[in-house]
């Protein structure tokens, strides 16, 4: 079995280490803040680049639950993002409506299991708009 924080940890390294993950994929590392313990997090995840905002999608593998991050940007939407080679504070939105079915679709279909991991679940998947403040 697939220690998740392990594997984190490694992506994180490699990340900080070489400015990006070794598969290629477009990967963003997100900093929240705990929304019970005031503690930061860190979490590497795939984006979508979407004019001057970085677009994330709240998967959690198709689980039926949110995962921390989201629960956590949701209540303090203030984060950071490493990407493209720097690091700078940000504001999270979500994305409702059409303007989040378009940006979830154009996601499913560069990455198809984004999709397969929807359909896992009945919770439809949030999307956030991470903003350079």
């Amino acid at each position: 079995m697939i220690d998740l924080r392990e594997m984190n940890e490694r992506v994180i390294a490699e990340f900080r280490a070489n400015g990006r993950h070794g598969d290629g994929l477009p990967t963003l590392l997100l900093t929240t803040t705990g929304a019970r313990t005031g503690r930061r997090h860190v979490t590497p995840m795939l984006f979508l680049a979407d004019d001057d905002r970085y677009v994330v999608f709240a998967a959690n593998g198709g689980a039926p639950g949110h995962p921390d991050w989201y629960r956590n940007l949701i209540a303090e939407p203030s984060v950071e993002v490493e990407a493209d080679g720097e690091a700078f504070a940000a504001h999270a939105v979500e994305i409702t409506g059409a303007a989040r079915d378009r940006l979830f679709a154009k996601q499913a279909k560069a990455f198809p299991r984004l999709a397969e991991h929807q359909a896992k679940t009945s919770r439809p998947f949030p999307v956030i708009a991470l903003k350079r403040v």
